[in-house]
């Protein structure tokens, strides 16, 4: 569908959702990001996949890469509140292995591989460059990420701890990185903003989303449309 068709659509179908809601949705738009990304590899426990994706919400992270192994990947509704309604979740479960498949896709898409885990040190949430686009990558919670994964990173990240507990738990981990990271580049010079192109799709994703009919609301508009 062409930008002018989309946004007459999306035109068409905003007359069925509430003021208050489109504002609500250019507001949030204003902090969504595709600047940072987030990749989970083999994620299996659905109260973390979930926190997960709320920790994504709520720092405005938009995309989140999921690569399915062994593990199928499912929400917890009841822990995700929501917010997978308001994402773009994609999927890679093609192959047997699809961690190198999802790392070549993103590094088509300009993504930097970020792998986090705490037995290699080399960067930190203080020292990381937010320069470039990023794709922060997360491992199981028993054994962390693949060696695929971290054979095939460009940079890695670790938290610093100074406990005795050997790692942070996944959603935990997520939470932290993604609030320093976004903090910090919503503070820097660095375009991180969507473009125009990309909030009108997620504009009208999100419209549909909300609205339950809206599979007929777009019919009955492209048959509209097919008559001019």
């Amino acid at each position: 569908m062409d930008k002018k068709t989309t946004r007459a659509l999306l035109e068409y179908m905003q007359q069925f959702i509430t003021e208050e809601r489109k504002q609500l949705f250019e507001k949030i738009l204003n902090y969504r990001t595709r600047h940072i990304t987030v990749v989970l590899e083999d994620i299996y426990q659905p109260h973390n996949a979930s926190a997960v994706l709320r920790s994504c919400d709520l720092t405005g992270v938009q995309d989140v890469h999921i690569i399915e192994n062994k593990n199928k990947y499912d929400v917890n509704p009841d822990v995700a509140l929501g917010s997978f309604k308001w994402l773009n979740l994609i999927k890679y479960n093609d192959t047997e292995d699809n961690t190198l498949p999802a790392f070549q896709k993103l590094k088509d898409q300009g993504y930097r591989i970020i792998a986090t885990t705490p037995h290699k040190d080399e960067q930190t949430l203080d020292t990381i460059p937010l320069e470039g686009k990023m794709a922060l990558v997360f491992g199981t919670e028993l054994t962390g990420l693949s060696k695929t994964a971290i054979d095939h990173a460009d940079e890695y990240l670790k938290i610093p701890m100074y406990g005795f507990t050997e790692s942070y738990n996944i959603s935990v981990s997520a939470a932290l990185i993604l609030f320093t990271l976004t903090e910090r580049l919503r503070q820097s010079d660095i375009p991180w903003q969507l473009s125009e192109k990309e909030k009108l799709d997620i504009r009208l994703e999100w419209v549909k989303r909300t609205l339950r009919k809206a599979d007929i609301y777009e019919k009955e508009f492209l048959k509209l449309h097919r008559k001019k």
